[in-house]
C-alpha cells in the first residue's frame, strides 16, 4: 500500500499521525478535589478582605463619632471666650479706688461678675476647653499670634514676654491664639521656662 492509500480522503492527511496528535495533547482535567479546595481558598480570600474593610470601618467611625462628641462645641465654645473676655475687661477696667470705695450693692454686683467669669472658665474647661500656656514659652505660630515685638535682651530670642489675649484650644484643635509679645535682641535658644525646667533636672539628678 502506498503512502497515498493511507490518507484520508477529506484532509489528505495519515489517520494514523493524527490519533498519535491526539494522543501526545490530551485536555489537563481538574479533580473535583482541587476545584473545591480552590473555590475555597478564594471564598476564604474573600472573607479576610470583608473581615478588614469591616474592621475599618469599625475604626473610622468610631474615631469620627470622638471627634464629633471633642468639638461639636467648638462653635459654642469660641463665642463664649468672646463673653468671658468682655467680663474680664470689665473687671480690668475698674479702678481699684472704685473698688475699694464702692458701697454694699457694687460690691455685691462686682463679686457677682467675678464668680460669673469664673465660672464660665470652669465650664469652659469641664467641657475640653483649656488655655494654651504662653507666657515665658517659645513662641510658637500654631498657638501663637505674635502682636508686637519687645527688645530684651536678658531672655532667649523668640520668648513670650506679654500676653494680649489669652489663646484656647479644644482637643488638638486651636480654637483661637494667643496674641502674645515677643522677645527681640536676646541670645538665641530654648525659652526661660524650658531651661528653667533643664535646671531643676540636673540639681535633682
Amino acid at each position: 500500500m502506498t503512502s497515498d492509500e493511507n490518507q484520508t480522503p477529506e484532509t489528505g492527511q495519515d489517520p494514523v499521525e493524527n490519533a498519535a496528535e491526539e494522543v501526545s495533547t490530551p485536555e489537563t482535567e481538574v479533580s473535583p478535589l482541587e476545584a473545591m479546595a480552590a473555590e475555597n481558598a478564594e471564598l476564604k480570600d474573600r472573607l479576610l478582605r470583608a473581615a478588614a474593610e469591616m474592621e475599618n470601618l469599625r475604626k473610622r467611625t468610631e474615631r469620627e463619632i470622638n471627634d464629633a462628641r471633642t468639638y461639636a462645641i467648638a462653635n459654642f465654645a469660641r463665642d463664649m471666650l468672646t463673653a468671658t473676655d468682655n467680663l474680664s475687661r470689665a473687671l480690668m477696667l475698674l479702678p481699684a479706688e472704685a473698688r475699694e470705695n464702692a458701697d454694699a450693692a457694687m460690691t455685691a454686683l462686682i463679686e457677682g461678675i467675678e464668680m460669673t467669669e469664673r465660672e464660665m472658665q470652669r465650664l469652659l474647661q469641664k467641657n475640653g476647653v483649656k488655655p494654651i500656656l504662653a507666657e515665658g514659652e517659645k513662641f510658637d505660630p500654631h498657638k501663637h499670634q505674635a502682636m508686637f515685638e519687645v527688645p530684651n535682651t536678658e531672655v532667649p530670642e523668640g520668648t513670650i514676654v506679654q500676653v494680649m489675649q489669652a489663646g484656647f484650644a479644644i482637643g488638638e484643635r486651636i480654637l483661637r491664639p494667643a496674641m502674645v509679645g515677643v522677645a527681640k535682641g536676646g541670645p538665641k535658644g530654648e525659652s526661660i521656662r524650658s531651661a528653667a525646667a533643664d535646671v531643676r533636672i540636673d540639681k535633682e539628678a
